[in-house]
């Protein structure tokens, strides 16, 4: 497997998507640099594969130097990054009509600069190593928009646009770019919707409906295991139940 021995920095990486991805890429052997605010569940999943494979910071992806310092370790501990995923995100969905900017800011904070803050910190790393695979969550939201999602939706929205014209500009340095893009997953994202009607209807489907976020995880697997020369761009997913 072409995964076996990759450094993979991974951002959201203390729950639901992230822990998932860990786990699998882990299993296939690649080597982690682990970033999240929760640092105790960081500990708890390092713990079970060992410092020489998984090591862990704790990281604010809305916060430039924060994102900088776990790529430094990355570099520092392992001497290279073959894949950065930004996987930090979240989904306080809301209609517009009630004005909650703070939400909207946030949302624009960790969905849209963190992917930038992410890009920013590796792109002269893969630039001069003449290669590395920049993958990032996105969101069927990213392709759909449904009442009280169009703000986060918008910043799935520029998450194509930015992975797109990242693709395009790195072509020569070989830099792969994947967006996986996922609907209903059963995780811990309903938590961020302070509405408490919306926050349990999105919460029942998603335990009900959703992917488990080992099915997403798996898709990166595929992503990053693929021939150096193959682009998977996106991959949108879907629980078979789910309509739009």
């Amino acid at each position: 497997m072409t995964v076996k021995d990759k450094v993979v920095v991974i951002t959201g990486a203390s729950s639901g998507i992230g822990a998932a991805t860990v786990s699998v890429l882990a299993q296939a052997g690649a080597k982690l640099v682990i970033g999240a605010r929760r640092e105790e569940r960081l500990q708890e999943l390092a713990t079970k594969f060992g410092a020489a494979q998984v090591v862990f910071q704790k990281t604010d992806v809305t916060d430039k130097a924060s994102v900088q310092a776990l790529v430094d370790l990355a570099v520092t501990k392992f001497g290279r990054v073959d894949v950065l995923y930004n996987n930090a995100g979240l989904m306080p969905i809301s209609e517009l009509a009630e004005l909650k900017v703070d939400e909207w800011e946030r949302m624009i904070d960790v969905n849209i600069k963190g992917v930038l803050y992410g890009i920013a910190a590796v792109l002269p790393i893969m630039i001069k190593q003449n290669g590395g695979q920049v993958i990032t969550t996105d969101s069927v939201a990213g392709h759909v928009v449904h009442p009280g999602t169009a703000v986060y939706a918008g910043t799935k929205y520029a998450i194509q646009a930015i992975m797109d014209g990242l693709r395009q500009e790195q072509a020569a340095h070989h830099i792969r770019t994947t967006m996986i893009s996922p609907g209903a997953v059963n995780t811990e994202l309903f938590s961020t919707i302070t509405d408490p009607t919306r926050r349990a209807a999105v919460e029942k489907d998603e335990k009900e409906n959703g992917l488990a976020a080992e099915d997403v995880a798996n898709a990166v697997l595929y992503a990053i295991d693929q021939p150096e020369n193959v682009g998977i761009n996106e991959i949108l997913m879907r629980p078979v139940s789910q309509v739009r």
